[in-house]
């Protein structure tokens, strides 16, 4: 039987975002200098209750925010020094997970499944569909006609959204564990399964996912990116984890760092993985040697527990359970 723990969304009770300026370019060598980090002057979150902050993704010059019962919340991050709320949807579950593409918005919106909101203008947001998945839809990833939901105690699930007013599930899978994150690279779904560790899951036909290979992490697997040859796990008390997914029959376990904190998520760019690491804030590790990973910067944020980061250009997008939104 699986083992079920409150998502760390569930110990949210105020919203926070921190946009963190990283003063290098994304894919420096690895014998260039280490990113440095210098807050920005603070910026305000809009007055007033927002609801719990559990997602963020930044693409052009706004940023995407999943709020929990508040729904999708859209600011302009032009200025970072002065973030906007400039639109949103109230959707009728909760908001725990975003990702966008093209003219949408997917929200994974807890028992009310998977939403899909058109944002071509931000300031009028408008629901033109989703799908009512079986579980808790916790994260979601988008590539090509697919949506993989991350969806709790019923694994991976795979809804065709090439026709946004009418998703169709096509198929999915069970996974051993409870399935926290999901990332897509090529052929393959990555399924941060928390106790039963790294999933990967052949989706090249999604009507017939299969597992074909895992690791089961020391940890609990809380969120997942994948670059390269490697998925980086948010292994929670263990950190940050390393795995070599270049066979994924064969998944292995090449290196990874134990971060003073609990490694909630993960971002990737370049040289360098970006831990939303708790109380401990955001950690950044050298990643260009993934057998010898270093820290080399970070950022404590004056209270709260970060749990999760985004980032875009020079910039960390920071999600903390107590503040608000600030730059």
């Amino acid at each position: 039987m699986k083992t079920i723990q409150p998502r760390r969304s569930h110990l949210r009770h105020v919203a926070y975002l921190t946009v963190i300026a990283l003063s290098f370019a994304a894919g420096l060598p690895a014998h260039a200098a280490p990113p440095s980090l210098q807050p920005l002057r603070e910026g305000k979150w809009p007055a007033g209750p927002q609801g719990n902050a559990n997602d963020v993704k930044v693409v052009g010059n706004y940023a995407y925010v999943a709020l929990g019962a508040g729904g999708l919340a859209v600011f302009d991050v032009t200025n970072p020094t002065n973030c906007v709320q400039v639109g949103g949807y109230n959707t009728s579950g909760s908001a725990l997970g975003v990702a966008v593409s093209g003219n949408y918005a997917y929200v994974a919106d807890g028992d009310a499944g998977l939403q899909i909101i058109d944002v071509r203008n931000p300031t009028h947001c408008v629901r033109v569909g989703g799908y009512d998945t079986s579980g808790l839809a916790f994260v979601v990833a988008v590539s090509g006609n697919h949506a993989y939901v991350a969806d709790w105690v019923f694994g991976l699930q795979v809804i065709d959204v090439r026709n946004p007013t009418n998703c169709v599930r096509v198929g999915g899978y069970d996974t051993s564990g409870i399935a926290f994150g999901v990332a897509v690279a090529g052929n393959y779904a990555y399924v941060a399964d928390l106790d039963m560790g790294l999933q990967v899951i052949d989706v090249r036909d999604p009507t017939n996912c299969v597992r074909v290979g895992s690791y089961d992490t020391s940890g609990n697997a809380q969120g997942v990116a994948v670059a390269g040859n490697y998925a980086y796990v948010a292994d929670w008390v263990a950190g940050l984890q390393v795995i070599d997914v270049r066979n994924p029959s064969n998944c292995v376990r090449v290196g990874g760092f134990d971060t003073s904190g609990d490694a909630y998520g993960v971002a990737v760019s370049g040289n360098y993985a970006y831990i939303a690491d708790g109380f401990a804030g955001l950690q950044v590790i050298d990643v260009s040697n993934p057998t010898n990973c270093v820290r080399v910067g970070g950022y404590t944020t004056v209270s709260g527990s970060t749990v999760g980061v985004a980032v875009s250009g020079n910039y960390a997008n920071l999600e903390n359970n107590e503040l608000g939104l600030h730059v």
